[in-house]
C-alpha cells in the first residue's frame, strides 16, 4: 500500500493507495464535532475533546470552483502563472460535522459530475511537494457517481 505524506500532521488515517478517513475531533462536554481536530471546542470551549475517524461517504452540501490562487497562508504547488484552479465545496458527513474540502473533478467538468446532494468518497490527492521535493497530498472528496440532476434541476 502506498501510503500518503499528508500537508498536515493528524488530517487524517491512511487506508489504501488513496483511500483515507479524515479524524475529527469530538467535544466531550457538548458532543460536537469539528474538522480539522482543535485543542478547545469551539461552540463551548471545553479541552475535553477525542480523536476519532470521521464517516469516509458524504454528501455534497454547496460547491463552487475557486478561480483564482489563494493567498497565504495557502502553499499549494502551482504559481500563479501555471495555476488553473479547483472545484470546492462543503460536504456534509452524515450530520456529524461539515468539512470545507476539494472536490476531485476538473473544473471544467464540474456542473455535470457535482450537484448539491452528491455521494462523495474521502480520498488523497497529490499536491506538489515539500521543501525537501517529497510528494505531498492532501484530503479531497470525489463522487462515487455521476448526480441524476444538473445544476439547472433537470433529470437526466
Amino acid at each position: 500500500m502506498a501510503t500518503s505524506t499528508p500537508i498536515a500532521e493528524g488530517l487524517w488515517t491512511q487506508n489504501s493507495a488513496d483511500e483515507i478517513s479524515l479524524l475529527g475531533g469530538r467535544c466531550g462536554a457538548c458532543d460536537s464535532v469539528h474538522f480539522p481536530v482543535r485543542h478547545t471546542c469551539g461552540h463551548c470551549q471545553s479541552a475535553d475533546i477525542t480523536v476519532e475517524s470521521l464517516p469516509r461517504i458524504g454528501k455534497v452540501w454547496t460547491w463552487t470552483t475557486q478561480a483564482f490562487q489563494p493567498k497565504a497562508p495557502y502553499d499549494g504547488p502551482e504559481s500563479e502563472s501555471d495555476f488553473e484552479g479547483f472545484v470546492v465545496g462543503y460536504v456534509d458527513l452524515d450530520g456529524v460535522c461539515k468539512v470545507q474540502t476539494r472536490l476531485d473533478v476538473p473544473t471544467a467538468d464540474a456542473g455535470t459530475l457535482v450537484s448539491i446532494g452528491t455521494e462523495v468518497e474521502a480520498v488523497s490527492v497529490p499536491f506538489g511537494t515539500d521543501p525537501e521535493g517529497n510528494a505531498r497530498s492532501t484530503y479531497a472528496f470525489r463522487p462515487l457517481s455521476r448526480p441524476t440532476t444538473t445544476l439547472e434541476g433537470t433529470h437526466e
